[in-house]
């Protein structure tokens, strides 16, 4: 569903990091949820529902990254071998709702659907060789269909 990007840890981080990782230690877990709760949750979010409005929006900003479409800008055309497909719009929507019901509310806007669009669909572009020769990688390319796709009109 997401690519995160995390950075390196810092020199004494990474020291302890590689010590306690090679160490024969048993670790103990404390079990948080059951599979049942997660399935609970799982559906909880499925039952959020997303306007025209907001899923137009989300269906925009994948079909924006798609080379081949002739709407869509000539930068894409130029620097995206292959753009998000229908599931990245699933995914964006999933993780929309689950935004908005962890922070209490039942209505899901296009601003949770931003907040998503890099861990989204940074790992579903694919950049051209010219994007590569010109330092732009898939997410100058979510920041430039971000800035450039608006939310609809209702």
């Amino acid at each position: 569903m997401f690519c995160i990007n995390l950075d390196y840890p810092n020199a004494a981080d990474e020291q302890r990091i590689l010590l306690e990782t090679t160490r024969d230690l048993a670790w103990e877990v404390d079990r948080v949820l059951g599979a049942d709760a997660i399935m609970q949750f799982q559906h909880l979010v499925r039952q959020v529902p997303i306007s025209p409005h907001v899923a137009q929006y989300a269906t925009d900003l994948i079909r924006s990254t798609r080379p081949g479409i002739p709407e869509n800008k000539g930068w894409v055309q130029q620097y995206v071998r292959w753009g998000a497909g229908t599931r990245a719009g699933q995914n964006l929507l999933l993780a929309a709702k689950a935004h908005a019901v962890l922070n209490g509310r039942t209505n899901v806007s296009c601003a949770d659907v931003r907040s998503f669009a890099a861990p989204v669909l940074r790992h579903r572009i694919f950049c051209t060789f010219a994007a590569g020769a010109e330092g732009v990688n898939p997410d100058e390319v979510v920041r430039r269909v971000l800035a450039s796709v608006k939310e609809p009109k209702y």
